[in-house]
């Protein structure tokens, strides 16, 4: 059966902005970002990822910023919160808190650091699953957590008719084709990875969660409209367009390029929490250079 579709097209995985001094959320600030990035035509926000620093917030942190999302959108794209953890009982309690205040959706990371057996991220995911009711995206990202959804694991979990899609974060595009071949309609892919957007929609995905957008929303969202479009030369010169800018938004972790390039871009978004830290030298002038060459670079 096919799965109901929270969005289709480009949804940004939006920075948090935090004060100069980095103890508190500038929540001034995240209100022009969300105007900027419903401006710039995104398909979705999401709230508090691993762009968010999600992992250095309070839960009462979260539970505000997701709230005032929330109350900011006001509707206008889905809001879809990250609420995952390594901690099952804690990625439901945020859950929930999140299914409370609102929200389209919810993000939800592998477990990380204890890990687990892909017996039990099916038990972690259907656990969760059971206790709400608002659709859940599975996100996989082996870099950070040390643990992959296998294409197997994936089929499983798309039996349950809350799980609806899967953030493949992986970078591996057999992987993901595997899921698409074994799930179909009953698992919506989005791509996770920025510089794949274009190769996972070919293979049926429906958008992405996207880092990028944040610096550049309307050529992410046309990314995808463009290839729904059926211009798949459009779509194809935006992607390589972007590569370059891509790949210094990833030079150094995410978010610590996005959010300086956001900051060079006259958004207030502050610091970074440790510990995450300035970007070198080196890379901050690969970021600079690659923003400049952007600007210029038709597609």
């Amino acid at each position: 059966m096919s799965k109901p579709i929270i969005f289709k097209g480009s949804g940004v995985a939006i920075v948090t902005p935090f004060t100069a001094d980095g103890s508190e959320i500038n929540y001034k600030s995240f209100a022009e970002l969300i105007e900027f990035q419903i401006k710039g035509k995104t398909d979705a926000i999401i709230v508090c990822g691993t762009t968010g620093e999600a992992s250095t917030m309070s839960d009462s942190e979260r539970t505000q910023l997701i709230k005032f999302a929330v109350q900011t959108v006001a509707g206008r794209v889905p809001v879809i919160a990250g609420t995952g953890s390594n901690s099952t009982s804690h990625a439901l309690e945020l859950s929930q808190e999140a299914e409370q205040l609102g929200v389209d959706g919810l993000l939800m990371v592998t477990p990380y650091y204890n890990k687990t057996t892909q017996k039990g991220l099916v038990a972690h995911y259907e656990t969760i699953a059971n206790a709400v009711s608002k659709p859940i995206i599975v996100y996989n990202v082996p870099s950070r957590t040390g643990l992959c959804v296998s294409a197997e694991t994936a089929k499983i979990l798309s039996n349950h008719p809350n799980i609806i899609a899967i953030k493949e974060a992986s970078g591996n595009l057999s992987l993901a084709s595997n899921i698409a071949a074994l799930c179909g309609e009953n698992l919506h892919i989005y791509s996770g990875d920025d510089d794949c957007i274009l190769p996972i929609l070919s293979i049926g995905g429906l958008g992405v969660i996207s880092t990028v957008a944040n610096i550049a929303p309307e050529d992410t969202h046309n990314i995808c409209g463009k290839f729904f479009a059926d211009d798949i030369v459009g779509s194809r010169a935006i992607q390589l367009k972007m590569l370059d800018l891509i790949a210094a938004i990833f030079c150094e972790v995410n978010p610590i390029p996005v959010k300086t390039a956001l900051n060079l871009k006259g958004f207030d978004v502050g610091t970074l929490r440790l510990p995450l830290c300035e970007m070198s030298e080196s890379n901050l002038n690969r970021l600079k250079t690659a923003l400049d060459n952007y600007i210029k670079t038709p597609a």
